[in-house]
């Protein structure tokens, strides 16, 4: 598993947001510059974090984004799954139930069940506030 730009970038623009929206909805432009990512690829990633309910958005003079709800009920893993998809290690893992032929009598699965139990359980136990106030677990 490897977390992309996208994924990346999107617990970035979150933590920017939850930063500075107490002044009223953030623009990209101002995240954009802020974080040195184009304001474009910021519009690619809003749209999925707005479609997956995390963000507000307001168009015109003084619009921009807020977050929907406060930001210790996003975990990163909410935000890097509504811009990611699924966080699976391996293939096999993507679809519930397993669809590899091989999953019965494959000695490796469960290494990659216990990699990714592990990986979601982190990525859940980490918070929008958590990040912003730097009390990550360690």
């Amino acid at each position: 598993m490897k977390i992309s730009t996208k994924g990346r970038y999107a617990l970035r623009m979150m933590v920017d947001i939850a930063k500075h929206q107490k002044d009223g909805y953030v623009t990209l432009k101002d995240v954009a510059l802020r974080q040195g990512i184009s304001k474009k690829y910021l519009e690619q990633i809003a749209l999925h974090l707005s479609q997956a309910g995390m963000l507000r958005a307001v168009r015109g003079y003084q619009g921009g984004y807020m977050l929907a709800r406060p930001a210790e009920e996003y975990t990163a893993d909410a935000i890097l799954q509504a811009v990611e998809g699924t966080l699976a290690p391996v293939a096999c893992l993507e679809d519930a139930p397993n669809q590899c032929e091989r999953c019965r009598k494959c000695e490796t699965l469960p290494l990659w069940q216990g990699l990714e139990r592990i990986i979601l359980q982190y990525l859940n136990s980490v918070t929008l506030a958590d990040i912003i106030e730097g009390r990550l677990p360690s």
